[in-house]
């Protein structure tokens, strides 16, 4: 038989020219998503691990992650247009909704009780010890604000009264502003409680033993976003149902994505904080009704209109359902990494 040369060329180039322009194709249709997190912790820890993991190409995603301090000023960024989705504490989303933003919506849980703690020097042992002090939180309005109310009221102390707060714009900034002199005592979460105490403070509030209900990291989406887009969204929450898995069977590699993002290294510091948190983090993206509850009743108290909130109405669990109904969740926790 006669080979036709011209044909094979011709072939040979069609396969050339695919391979050369594959990955620009695969990135035109990659969909683009913005996020924002509120604080560099562990517990908001899943896209860093997704990024690492390749996992936001694996579901077609080309995702940017922005940090801006507070749950309060992540509403704001959302309201305003500036990202697709959050990771973020619910109080500033619950407040914003009671007032009217009712495009907000709550779309799967990572942790639905507070772990926030309080350190201070080891003069200070009690709750009680903390009359007349400065304490340090990320911001006004935010989980470590809601947490250091809730902890010292058991205490029968009320703020403004009994302490003071300082806003401080982070738990990194939080720690120096206490190793500085400039605070008292530091509401923090894991893993900077952990490098606290490692650095000689002590705990007057340990977070974790309180159990206090609270929707204190969700995911957080536009209903107007999903409407339009609702495909993206689900590539979204199906590579954080993977980093979370990676989160909760890969300490190893959390550890490298931590110490990267964190510039924490300490395998103590890290063994303290992962094995305290993880004990209350979300394996399947789980949002519980009293998380969200607990929220609007404090909200109430300032804001009438939340008494005739329910968290059904705040809630859209329609990704994390699918999953669980779909078999994914079940096949990505039966698969070995």
């Amino acid at each position: 038989m006669k080979l036709d040369l011209s044909k094979v060329v011709l072939r040979c180039f069609g396969v050339l020219a695919a391979l050369m322009f594959a990955p620009a194709a695969n990135l035109a249709a990659a969909e683009r998503l913005t996020g924002i997190h509120s604080a560099r912790v562990m517990s908001q820890s899943m896209p860093w691990i997704a990024q690492e993991a390749g996992l936001f190409p694996k579901y077609d995603l080309d995702f940017r992650l922005v940090y801006i301090a507070s749950s309060g000023m992540v509403t704001a960024a959302m309201l305003g247009g500036d990202a697709d989705i959050s990771l973020t504490g619910g109080v500033g989303n619950v407040r914003a909704y009671v007032q009217g933003a009712t495009d907000l919506v709550f779309i799967g849980g990572i942790k639905n009780t507070m772990t926030q703690s309080i350190v201070a020097k080891p003069e200070i042992q009690r709750p009680e010890d903390l009359k007349g002090k400065k304490i340090g939180v990320s911001r006004i309005g935010s989980n470590t604000h809601y947490f250091t109310i809730q902890a010292l009221r058991r205490s029968g102390m009320e703020p403004a009264r009994d302490f003071t707060f300082i806003q401080t714009g982070g738990d990194p900034e939080t720690l120096a502003a206490l190793i500085g002199g400039g605070i008292d005592a530091a509401t923090i979460t894991a893993p900077t409680d952990a490098v606290a105490i490692a650095k000689g403070y002590r705990y007057v509030v340990y977070g974790p033993d309180l159990k206090i209900p609270y929707s204190a990291t969700a995911f957080v989406g536009l209903r107007s976003v999903i409407a339009k887009r609702p495909q993206a969204i689900g590539q979204f929450m199906r590579a954080m149902a993977e980093a979370a898995k990676i989160l909760h069977t890969d300490k190893e590699f959390v550890y490298k994505v931590l110490g990267k993002h964190l510039r924490l290294t300490d395998k103590k510091i890290l063994d303290a904080a992962y094995n305290a948190e993880i004990k209350v983090l979300e394996p399947r993206l789980v949002l519980k009704d009293e998380a969200i509850q607990a929220i609007l009743e404090e909200v109430s108290q300032v804001d009438p209109r939340a008494k005739k909130v329910k968290p059904l109405d705040l809630i859209d669990l329609r990704y994390v359902e699918e999953m669980e109904r779909s078999g994914f969740f079940d096949k990505l926790w039966s698969a070995k990494r």
